[in-house]
């Protein structure tokens, strides 16, 4: 059982990992003006 709790942790971070280089994008694309400013994730 502690093999699938280090499996969802594992993924967990991918996860968090993901989200933050999703915004960092997102951020990015705002700046050099591909993406409008008041656009949202949906």
């Amino acid at each position: 059982m502690e093999g699938m709790a280090v499996i969802g942790f594992v993924f967990g971070m991918l996860g968090m990992v993901a989200f933050v280089r999703l915004d960092k994008l997102i951020k990015t694309l705002k700046e050099k003006g591909i993406l409008e400013e008041n656009y949202k994730d949906e």
